[in-house]
């Protein structure tokens, strides 16, 4: 396939999800598996807890180093080796016996975790500003699919083929290997900044990379700085539900493995669904106001906040209750992922927009990675149900109040950049004409 076939970009969606999809498996299982790697190497939740924070940790680490690598050069490429880190990280933490050695590989597979700067920066080459919300959101419907790919695998494959979880994580690194293949020779690179409204019409641009000055730039962005500042809460609740919700489910409420498949698939079919229409909507109301996406995102940590809360209250006996409250949180809690990566590139240079986006990862990580060892530590000492309600209900609560701080900027930082690229687009055509 070649860049003038205009399939291609969609081929390149495509590997792309497929990549997000099999990668959010392999790391979203461990939720599921929880238990019964607590079993075999006889360890506490705070124990746990600490093994699920290392791969964290290890992948705030990473953040700034892939950026840089991304913003400077092949992305393509880059994403390659990321999908081969995986597949062999994950082989690595199949096989020790013992907890010390299992939280260590485990550590390392948090190194590809920080890939996905790379992956967004590319895309938004491939596709306008008036489409990324809506591209990046399908994409992103990868991950909750992916969470439920990995239940299945752990609740209902693995048990019904006879395999302990050792064998689960061997078949997902196998398939990381895989992907790498396809990806270095399947995706091409493009230059940045291609798919810019000013750059229409030309069909070579100069091949813009990272700069020193244009990261610098980032920083005095106040959009960026209440980005970063929700960035650093807003994971949280991921985290914790993520990694804490399945053991919640069978502890706390009751339910057993059937009972978590028969509630927590469709909650997490209809989570995948809001990614998609999160997007959407912040696309369509980012072309009557450059507030849009903002105000989307507001709107979804707002009643993503109000109904898990009503979810929590709700009394055992009541499933049905617990569903439709679970399901109307799941419709909400995506709206702010593709927004907040579209925004991200609405304010920033093409060439530094890895590095900006891993920054704002890695100040994510940097607050969320000890969201999995804090729910542990409270749960402990209280339980399960305390510790996900409250480090959820107060990360939402902060996200929508730096959310507001955002909208009093976001206007002036959006028309600051494309007056960069109207300058930088104009230059070129003077080039060519010389």
């Amino acid at each position: 396939m070649s860049k003038e076939n205009p399939y291609y970009r969609w081929f390149v969606v495509a590997v792309f999800f497929l990549f997000m999809l099999l990668h959010q498996v392999d790391k979203l299982l461990i939720g599921p598996l929880t238990p019964d790697i607590m079993k075999d190497f006889n360890i506490t939740k705070t124990q746990m807890g600490a093994v699920l924070t290392g791969a964290l940790i290890v992948g705030t680490i990473f953040y700034p180093l892939w950026g840089y690598w991304y913003d400077r050069y092949s992305r393509s490429k880059l994403l390659s080796l990321a999908s081969l880190i995986w597949g062999a990280t994950t082989w690595l933490s199949s096989i020790v016996r013992t907890y010390g050695l299992f939280m260590v590989t485990r550590a390392s597979t948090g190194v590809d975790d920080s890939a996905y700067p790379g992956l967004y920066s590319l895309i938004a080459d491939y596709f306008g500003p008036n489409q990324r919300g809506k591209v990046y959101g399908l994409l992103q419907l990868a991950q909750p699919i992916g969470y439920l790919g990995g239940m299945v695998l752990a609740l209902m494959v693995a048990p019904l083929l006879g395999w302990e979880w050792r064998m689960v994580f061997i078949a997902t690194g196998s398939l990381g290997i895989i992907l790498s293949i396809l990806i270095f020779f399947g995706v091409r690179d493009l230059p940045r900044g291609q798919a810019e409204p000013e750059f229409a019409g030309l069909t070579e641009i100069t091949q813009y990379k990272f700069s020193f000055k244009a990261a610098k730039d980032v920083i005095k962005k106040r959009t960026m700085w209440f980005i970063f500042l929700q960035g650093f809460t807003g994971v949280f609740p991921w985290n914790v539900i993520t990694y804490w919700f399945f053991t919640y489910l069978a502890e706390e409420r009751g339910y057993d493995q059937n009972g978590v498949l028969m509630l927590m698939a469709p909650v997490i079919l209809i989570l995948a669904s809001g990614y998609f229409v999160g997007g959407a909507l912040g696309d369509w109301l980012f072309k009557h106001t450059l507030k849009g996406r903002i105000i989307i995102s507001c709107t979804g940590v707002l009643m993503g906040a109000i109904f898990l809360f009503l979810a929590m209250q709700t009394p055992i006996a009541e499933k049905n209750s617990f569903f439709i409250l679970m399901a109307l949180t799941a419709v909400f809690m995506p709206f702010s992922s593709p927004n907040v990566v579209s925004t991200v590139y609405d304010v920033t240079m093409p060439e530094v927009r890895s590095t900006a986006q891993s920054v704002e990862y890695f100040i994510e990580n940097a607050g969320a990675a000890a969201a999995p060892l804090l729910a542990g530590i409270i749960a402990d000492a209280t339980n399960l149900h305390t510790a996900i309600l409250w480090i959820c209900i107060s990360a939402w609560i902060l996200c929508l109040i730096f959310y507001i701080g955002a909208l009093f900027y976001v206007n002036n930082d959006i028309h600051d950049l494309r007056n960069q690229m109207k300058t930088r687009a104009e230059f070129e055509r003077s080039r060519r004409l010389s």
